[in-house]
C-alpha cells in the first residue's frame, strides 16, 4: 500500500496514552481481588450451610464444612491413600478389654495409625501404652432398642461412625470400623482402599461366610466384626440422618445392621471386598485360609471362636506367628498357587505363609481352589451352607493331601523371600500305605522361593500366581516349589 494512503486510526493509537502501574501496585490489586473472591467463598458456603437444612450449624455441618474446604484444596494435587487418611473406630468395653486387647496390638502402630477404642466408661486401671488410646461414648439410654435377643450395646457401637466423624480430625479419608477382637492386616487394608475415589460415597466391606448369618442379617451388610470402611463423603451424610435412623430400625439386632440400614437411605450399596473375614465358623479355620480368594488378607475376626491358625499353639501367637509372614510380603500372604510335578505325579497346592499341600495325585484345579470342610456354620453348627463351595475331609487317608505348616520365612536378597513349611503329623490319623504315597511321605519339608508381590497388581484383573516344582526325583525329603507370574496362556491342566 502507498505511504501516501493514511490509516485513519494510526495516528490515534499512537497517542493513546494507557496508565503506568508498577509491578507492586499490580500485586498489591491481585491480592485485593483474591481477598473479595475469597470472602464472598466463605459467606456463600457459611449462608448455604445454615439455610439449605433449616438448622443452626452445628458440630456436623462445620465438620462438613471443613471437608468441603479440603476437597477444593486436594481437587488440584492429592497424594496416594495412606495409613495415616484412615481413622480406626473400635467397639470395645472396659469389661472385654483386657482380653481382647492382644488382638488390637498386634496390629496397631503407635504414631502410625489413627483412631480409637470406644468404651462404655472410664477404665478402673490404667491404659497399656500399646493399646489404642480410648475415648468413652455418648450416653444412649434415650434411644430405642427393642430386639429382644440383643444388647442395647449395639446402639453404641453404631454411633462410632459419628462420634468419629465429630472429632473433626483433619485429613481423614476413610472411617474404618471393628471389633476389639478384630485384627486388621494395615497395609493391605490401604492397598484396597487405594482402588477408590475416597472423594465418593463407599462403603466397603465383606459378607459373613455362614449363609444363615447372611440370611438374617442381609447380603447387604458389611459384617462389622470383620471391619468395613465408609469414605468421608458418605459418613458427612450418615451423621445427619444416624441417631433418628438408630431409633427407626431399634428391632435390629447388631450395629452394622442398623449403620447398612441407615447408609440404604441414602442409596450407597456396598462395594464387596473377599478380604475382609467375619470368620462366621466355628472348629477349624485351616480350610478358610488355606484357600483365600485372589484378594489381599485384610482382616480376621472372631478368632477365639475357631481352634489355633497354627496347630500347638496358642491362638494369639499362631495369629503373631501369620503376622509375620505378612510383614515378611504383606500382598502374598496366604495367598494360594497350586502347580503340578508330572514327573512324580504330585500336586502342590500353597497358601503362601502359611501353608502347603503335598498331593501324591493329580486333582483338577477346580478341586485345589475349594476349601476343605474343616468348620461348621457359625449359628447352628451345620457342615453348610457357606457363602463359598467347600469339598469334604475324605476318611480315607489315600485321598488326603499331606500338609506342611509355616516353619519359617525370611528376605533373601533383593525382593525375593524364601519361606520353609515342616510336615505336620496327627498322630490320630492313619497313614496311607500305597507306594505313590510312601515317597511323598519321605518329604519332611517344602521350600518356597518367591519375589515379593507387587501391590500394584491388585489394581488389575485378578489372577492367581502359577509356580513350579524346581527339583526333581532324587530330592527325597524336600521338595523346593518356585511361585511367580503366569506365562501368556498358562494354565494349570492335568495331562
Amino acid at each position: 500500500m502507498s505511504s501516501s494512503v493514511r490509516d485513519p486510526l494510526n495516528k490515534a493509537w499512537k497517542t493513546l496514552r494507557f496508565p503506568s502501574i508498577k509491578p507492586a501496585e499490580l500485586l498489591s490489586l491481585f491480592l485485593k481481588a483474591g481477598l473479595v473472591i475469597s470472602t464472598f467463598f466463605l459467606i456463600t458456603l457459611f449462608f448455604y450451610l445454615t439455610l439449605s437444612y433449616h438448622q443452626p450449624l452445628t458440630h456436623s455441618n462445620i465438620t462438613t464444612f471443613k471437608y468441603i474446604l479440603q476437597k477444593h484444596k486436594t481437587i488440584q494435587k492429592e497424594e496416594p491413600t495412606n495409613i495415616s487418611h484412615i481413622l480406626f473406630g473400635i467397639g470395645g468395653s472396659t469389661a472385654t478389654w483386657h482380653t481382647r486387647r492382644h488382638y488390637s496390638e498386634l496390629w496397631w502402630r503407635p504414631n502410625v495409625t489413627r483412631g480409637f477404642v470406644w468404651l462404655d466408661k472410664t477404665p478402673s486401671e490404667p491404659w497399656p501404652e500399646t493399646s489404642p488410646p480410648f475415648r468413652v461414648s455418648a450416653d444412649t439410654s434415650s434411644f430405642k432398642y427393642t430386639c429382644s435377643y440383643g444388647s442395647r450395646s449395639a446402639i453404641r457401637i453404631a454411633r462410632i461412625v459419628k462420634e468419629s466423624f465429630e472429632l473433626g480430625l483433619g485429613d481423614v479419608r476413610w472411617f474404618v470400623m471393628g471389633d476389639d477382637d478384630t485384627v486388621f492386616f494395615t497395609d493391605n487394608l490401604v492397598t484396597v482402599l487405594s482402588k477408590y475415589d475416597h472423594n465418593q460415597m463407599y462403603y466397603v466391606g465383606g459378607n459373613s461366610e455362614s449363609v444363615e448369618q447372611d440370611v438374617i442379617h442381609f447380603y447387604t451388610m458389611a459384617y462389622g466384626g470383620g471391619g468395613f470402611a465408609i469414605s468421608y463423603p458418605l459418613a458427612a451424610e450418615l451423621v445427619k440422618i444416624l441417631d433418628g435412623c438408630i431409633d427407626r430400625y431399634s428391632q435390629f439386632y447388631g450395629s452394622d445392621q442398623k449403620i447398612q440400614s441407615c447408609i440404604s437411605e441414602i442409596g450407597v450399596q456396598i462395594t464387596k471386598e473377599p478380604g475382609f473375614h467375619q470368620v462366621d465358623i466355628r472348629g477349624n479355620p485351616y480350610g478358610l485360609l488355606a484357600t483365600h480368594p485372589v484378594a489381599p488378607l485384610v482382616s480376621l475376626h472372631h478368632l477365639d471362636y475357631v481352634g489355633p491358625i497354627f496347630p500347638n499353639m496358642t491362638q494369639i501367637d499362631s495369629v503373631r506367628k501369620l503376622i509375620t509372614s505378612y510383614k515378611t510380603d504383606p500382598g502374598r500372604t496366604l495367598q494360594q498357587s497350586f502347580c503340578y510335578d508330572l514327573e512324580r505325579n504330585w500336586a502342590v497346592s500353597m497358601a503362601w505363609g502359611y501353608s502347603v499341600e503335598l498331593y501324591p495325585f493329580l486333582p483338577t484345579a477346580k478341586e485345589l481352589e475349594m476349601a476343605f470342610r474343616t468348620f461348621d456354620t457359625w449359628r447352628s453348627g451345620s457342615d453348610g451352607p457357606f457363602t463359598f463351595n467347600t469339598r469334604p475331609v475324605s476318611s480315607d487317608p489315600c485321598k488326603k493331601p499331606l500338609v506342611y505348616f509355616l516353619d519359617r520365612v525370611q528376605n533373601v536378597g533383593g525382593d525375593q523371600t524364601r519361606s520353609t513349611y515342616r510336615r505336620h503329623v496327627d498322630a490320630s490319623v492313619k497313614e496311607c500305605e500305597r507306594a505313590e504315597y510312601g515317597r511323598a511321605l519321605a518329604v519332611q519339608y517344602v521350600d518356597v522361593s518367591a519375589s515379593h508381590f507387587m501391590q500394584d497388581l491388585w489394581k488389575k484383573a485378578p489372577r492367581r500366581q502359577c509356580c513350579e516344582v524346581m527339583n526333581g526325583a532324587d530330592d527325597a525329603n524336600k521338595v523346593r516349589v518356585k511361585i511367580r507370574g503366569c506365562h501368556r496362556f498358562e494354565s494349570v491342566s492335568p495331562p
